[in-house]
């Protein structure tokens, strides 16, 4: 008889993906303080030792968990989407969100872990090793932050009355003619740069009232922090337009959070 296995959407599940998050992230800090070696993908981006360090801590971590439930990697190989087309479950992984910011040593960078379903996220954890801040999100129970060794608290989005100035946070590494057509069209009271997940997150827990993205980004950069940013929403907050499992995997443009 198999042995029963944990539920993947359960506050068990959470702790378990939260604690290989935090293990990819030790992983990642092993290597932070040496010379990097960079390599390009075909993309053109870096990938790094660290990359791949925290790509095996969190494949091997999930699959030991839940060999039954696929994962797709951005270090990994990608399953075809006509195979992938038929996932109703699969895990969803960027091991080290922010590349370009862990080059930098800026402590920008993340480890994003979600678990889609049917389309959507419905767990989340993203975890930033350089900054000891951990967002974990599981659908139907809520989103939280945690700082150090300090207990989670629960976060939420904000909601401004209308026409009030925003606080914009934006892409460090990525910035757009396109964007800042946008940004023209709206009352600003800040702009903030950050780099990876933690942008999502920010708008999440309230730092920031709205993420606009006018420029390439892949599914396994967004779900972690797009599923904490839903878990998070205060009833009418603006939904997210983002889904998953498309058959490139890229993502169009999109607006997260308020827009004026």
């Amino acid at each position: 008889m198999a042995r029963d296995r944990m539920d993947p959407l359960s506050l068990d599940a959470l702790a378990r993906v939260t604690a290989l998050a935090l293990d990819a992230g030790r992983a990642i800090l092993a290597l932070y303080e040496r010379p990097s070696s960079v390599e390009s993908k075909a993309d053109r981006s870096p990938v790094t030792a660290a990359d791949r360090a925290a790509h095996a801590v969190l494949v091997s971590g999930l699959h030991a968990a839940w060999p039954d439930v696929p994962i797709v990697s951005e270090e990994g190989e990608i399953a075809p989407y006509e195979e992938r087309r038929k996932w109703r479950r699969f895990w969803l992984v960027d091991p080290l969100d922010g590349t370009k910011e862990y080059l930098a040593r800026n402590g920008e960078f993340t480890v994003n872990v979600a678990l889609v379903e049917d389309g959507m996220p419905a767990l989340g954890v993203v975890h930033a090793p350089a900054l000891g801040v951990t967002y974990t999100a599981l659908r139907g129970h809520g989103a939280w932050r945690r700082t150090g060794d300090a207990p989670p608290e629960r976060i939420h989005s904000r909601l401004q009355p209308p026409g009030s100035p925003l606080v914009v946070v934006e892409s460090r590494s990525h910035p757009s003619p396109a964007l800042e057509a946008w940004i023209a069209g709206v009352r600003v009271a800040r702009r903030v740069q950050a780099g990876s997940s933690l942008k999502l997150c920010w708008v999440a827990d309230g730092q920031a009232d709205v993420y606009p993205r006018f420029g390439p980004t892949m599914e396994w950069d967004v779900a972690a922090g797009d599923c904490i940013y839903r878990c998070a929403a205060t009833p009418g907050a603006p939904a997210s337009s983002l889904t998953y499992n498309k058959p490139d995997l890229h993502n169009d443009n999109f607006v997260l959070g308020l827009t004026g």
